[in-house]
């Protein structure tokens, strides 16, 4: 089943439109590419509701907000929900700040996401309505642990359940669910976490995932979470003496981009629970 949602997404050639942060912007739109998406990023008011009625999927992160992409982002979002289209939120950063915590969940209950995707302490923050975050980074109060996952899964489910939504928590063990089940993934290498933009990228390719197989939401979710950590352990093999983060950026990308549906059966980790 994991490969089939990533080789759907190569057969379709998932248009996915972008409402992300400055910071990431161009890594998003290389990650889409490598997926067999296609990337296109707008978030001007006057542009984005027909940019996003000729994709497939909308993405949107706040992680570099302002006044003028706040309202970009509920105009595109709900042009999308009403077309149908794969809608995901990824809440860079709520917690942080009182802006990116009332944007976040003012978007979430006015428009009805098919996937939210976040570190654990930004999902905490989303679940109670207020919270606090290390900057953009996990609190490592809140991380997923071996000891902590019984409590964790039942949290996420109980996130899913409520908000009606994919819920998907990235850290060292991933967590997906719809309320129901729940993947618990184990793919990936600590050493992603010293890349910026690593989660702006996944929560891209999860949008292409999602849009592109709407049938299967939960397991497209998932397989997106499994091709970014898989990608990340090949990129890890192919790094050489004094290679760096900039380096294992690339290696990242270009392991997703040799990827292929049979690659991501084998080598994805995860159990149902």
């Amino acid at each position: 089943m994991m490969g089939i949602c990533l080789d759907e997404v190569r057969r379709q050639g998932t248009l996915v439109h972008n409402i992300t942060n400055y910071v990431t912007v161009n890594d998003v739109a290389n990650m889409l590419l490598a997926c067999g998406g296609s990337p296109i990023m707008s978030d001007e008011a006057e542009d984005v509701e027909d940019i996003t009625s000729i994709c497939n999927g909308l993405n949107i992160n706040i992680g570099t907000l302002n006044s003028r992409t706040i309202e970009a982002m509920f105009l595109a979002g709900k042009k999308a929900k009403g077309l149908g289209h794969a809608v995901l939120l990824d809440p860079v950063g709520a917690g942080a700040s009182t802006l990116r915590t009332e944007t976040a969940l003012k978007l979430m209950k006015e428009i009805s996401f098919d996937v939210i995707r976040g570190n654990i302490s930004e999902i905490k923050t989303l679940a109670h309505g207020s919270g606090s975050t290390k900057g953009v980074d996990a609190d490592v109060a809140d991380a997923v642990t071996e000891e902590n996952l019984d409590e964790a899964v039942a949290f996420v489910k109980a996130f899913a359940a409520k908000t009606g939504c994919i819920a998907a928590v990235t850290g060292a063990i991933d967590l997906v669910s719809d309320g129901s089940d729940c993947y618990v993934i184990r793919n990936g290498r600590p050493e992603m976490g010293r890349i910026t933009g690593t989660g702006c990228q996944l929560s891209g390719m999860m949008t292409a995932f999602a849009a592109a197989n709407r049938e299967l939401k939960l397991e497209a979710a998932a397989a997106a979470v499994c091709a970014m950590g898989l990608a990340g352990e090949i990129g890890w093999k192919h790094m050489r003496e004094g290679e760096g983060n900039a380096t294992y950026r690339n290696r990242i990308i270009d392991a997703l981009y040799n990827m292929d549906g049979k690659m991501l059966e084998k080598g994805a980790k995860y159990e149902v629970r």
